[in-house]
């Protein structure tokens, strides 16, 4: 019996000392070098109403993606067009499900539904006339590819959001996916929020297209716009009055470049007006393309576009091998790192609206933090006064557990890199409770046991068994509901149910394994004949 006792001392103690190893980064801000290459680094984690920041529901406009994908869809079909011969006279996007069509010939009608059939597998191809030698086509896109790319827009714009953050530096952000195209952002300890909603809701959909020197930009100012054609602006702001100039720029619509291709963005300082600008790498397949594009239009202007933006228009003086660009401006500093940020997350397939926001500051978030612990702490105190008084020494025992069980779910919390939030701390309250509770039951089993006449060394297993199934009966049970609040719940729904889940198992260890071996200690090795009960 009493080398099991020592395997049981052995496993609490070990229990016991790895929870203080996991809670050391948190109770000590100076380590020494080797603790991080060896033992564990992360301190808990403090939620967005603990410290402060922001909170952020966005809606990505995924029925956008879908027209972006059918624009993409009327000019790749044009190429296979020209590269099939078959004549069209029209061909544009209707709507966000549809495509129109009308070819020239109707002989190229089967020509055209078998290639469809072959290159479109997402689209129904539906002839609805036929006049003379045209016929017209409806393309329309499936309900299910339609669901696939919006699915598809809403997993893209989290990565690409989750990867701006990341490179903007914000620690420990929470960032998920919630229904109706919906994503929730809540950002810690965040200290320029405006900065931080236009970084996030930035499209950044970089283009390259030539200027259009034929024609005149001051008739399409007036509304002679070529076939062709389109008219995008070149912001300048003068940092000295802030005033806004807007510069027009007659661009050719097709884009020769987007900036799928880039493989990095950094920001630069130019020597000659000590300004800074970002710099981009494409990769092979950019660098290939960006050659023949400057190589084919030397002495032509190239505009590099951003969400509709001209940022510059240079002239292609040779062509440019080696796959970087330069984008310039009258940035500053911070304008120029967060482009650097999106260019290198990329783009967000869809534009991303903002439904809901909230600032909490951080004076909010201590004042939480102190009521918090001053109601943890009073809860405590008078739980653990009524213990010692009504069951002695046995309560004195259910107290150790009790300040253990704080310490597993603390140590629960930096282990996991879970984040403690105020309804966690309330869910920590809880299980103080229950902590306690299942003591209660233990003692009254071990009391009835007493009544009936069993000595103190029997009357603690009958209580400790008899107790044993009705416990977990009730931990198990309120464990259940935690999960469930953890898989469904958000914010601080969620944040309760980490802290109760972790202090369901972490009190179900102190209560009926630690108590245990201590009432064995006290009445197998010390040979203690009475219970304080």
């Amino acid at each position: 019996m009493s080398k099991k006792l020592g395997w049981r001392a052995a496993i609490a103690l070990f229990a016991v000392l790895m929870a203080f190893v996991y809670l050391t980064p948190t109770l000590s801000g100076d380590l020494p070098g080797w603790w991080s290459s060896v033992l564990p680094r992360d301190k808990i984690h403090l939620g967005l109403d603990l410290q402060g920041g922001m909170h952020l529901v966005l809606e990505v406009q995924a029925l956008k993606a879908v027209e972006s994908h059918l624009e993409r869809v009327v000019e790749e079909m044009k190429h296979d067009l020209r590269k099939s011969k078959i004549r069209y006279l029209g061909l544009k996007r209707h709507g966000t499900d549809r495509i129109d069509l009308t070819l020239v010939r109707s002989k190229d009608r089967e020509n055209f539904q078998d290639m469809a059939g072959a290159n479109y597998p997402d689209f129904k191809v539906d002839p609805v006339s036929a006049e003379e030698d045209q016929t017209v086509f409806y393309l329309g896109l499936l309900p299910k590819a339609k669901i696939r790319i919006e699915k598809m827009a809403v997993d893209q714009a989290l990565e690409t959001i989750r990867n701006r953050i990341d490179q903007f530096g914000v620690s420990e952000p929470d960032i998920r996916p919630q229904e109706d195209n919906r994503i929730l952002i809540q950002l810690p300890g965040i200290k320029d929020p405006k900065r931080a909603i236009e970084l996030i809701g930035r499209t950044a959909l970089l283009e390259f297209k030539l200027v259009d020197e034929d024609n005149s930009v001051e008739e399409a100012v007036k509304g002679n716009i070529p076939p062709g054609d389109e008219i995008l602006y070149e912001v300048d702001i003068d940092p000295k009055t802030g005033r806004q100039m807007k510069r027009p720029y007659l661009l050719k619509k097709r884009t020769l470049l987007t900036g799928e291709y880039i493989t990095d963005a950094r920001v630069q300082i130019d020597s000659q007006y000590n300004e800074p600008y970002v710099s981009l790498s494409f990769d092979g397949r950019g660098a290939r393309l960006f050659e023949q594009i400057t190589g084919k239009n030397i002495k032509k202007r190239l505009a590099i576009v951003l969400d509709t933006k001209v940022y510059s228009a240079p002239v292609i003086q040779d062509k440019i091998s080696g796959g970087k660009a330069q984008i310039t401006g009258r940035f500053s500093m911070d304008e120029a790192r967060d482009l650097a940020i999106v260019l290198r997350a990329g783009a967000l397939p869809a534009p991303v609206k903002i439904i809901e926001e909230r600032t909490v500051g951080p004076s909010l978030g201590k004042d939480s933090i102190d009521k918090g612990i001053k109601s943890m702490l009073i809860g405590g105190v008078v739980v653990i006064i009524f213990m010692v008084l009504y069951y002695g020494l046995s309560g004195v025992i259910a107290d150790l557990a009790l300040l253990l069980n704080i310490v597993f779910i603390m140590a629960g919390l930096a282990f996991f890199g879970a984040t403690l939030t105020l309804p966690g701390i309330a869910g920590m309250i809880l299980t103080i409770g229950m902590c306690v509770d299942a003591n209660v039951l233990i003692f009254e089993r071990v009391r009835e046991e007493l009544r009936l006449g069993k000595t103190p060394r029997a009357s603690i297993e009958g209580g400790y068994g008899k107790a044993l199934v009705t416990i977990l009966d009730a931990n198990i049970t309120t464990l259940i509901v935690a999960l469930v609040l953890f898989q469904f719940g958000t914010g601080p729904v969620r944040g309760f149910a980490v802290t109760l889940s972790i202090g369901i198992l972490a009190s179900l260890f102190t209560a009926i394994f630690m108590t245990r071996i201590i009432f064995d200690y006290l009445h197998i090795q010390r040979k203690i004949k009475k219970i304080s009960i």
